[in-house]
């Protein structure tokens, strides 16, 4: 399922990614009936160097590999920040696996009648 990733041109662009400014965007995302998919390339990283959060609607991955030796450059490090939208991901829901140097991000979508904006509320 999530083997096949296209752009999603509804999130925004990554900040952050990689080395600097001009960076290759790292992730991939693919967008289902059912859920937002992302597919995060981070080779050399396993799951105990990931971090994932989310924060006022911004999806954050991060990750940081051992360094190889003594230089500080040496270290492998990811970090990506998608603004997601306000009440369409279950964020509270969201599953992660990592393998491979592959992370996978599923991010189910609330069904219509959950993403109501009024709250009716009865009177006694």
């Amino acid at each position: 399922m999530m083997d096949q990733f296209m752009d999603n041109p509804f999130l925004s662009a990554p900040r952050g990614i990689g080395a600097g400014a001009g960076a290759r965007r790292g992730w991939n995302a693919r967008e289902t009936e059912d859920a937002l998919l992302l597919r995060v390339d981070m080779p050399g990283l396993g799951k105990e160097d990931v971090k994932i959060s989310v924060e006022q609607n911004t999806l954050t991955i991060k990750g940081e590999g051992a360094k190889e030796g003594d230089e500080e450059e040496s270290a492998r490090r990811y970090t990506s920040r998608i603004d997601l939208p306000d009440k369409v991901y279950k964020v509270d829901q969201i599953k992660a696996e990592m393998k491979n140097g592959v992370l996978k991000v599923v991010l189910p979508k609330m069904k219509e009648e959950e993403r109501r904006d009024v709250i009716n509320v009865s009177v006694e």
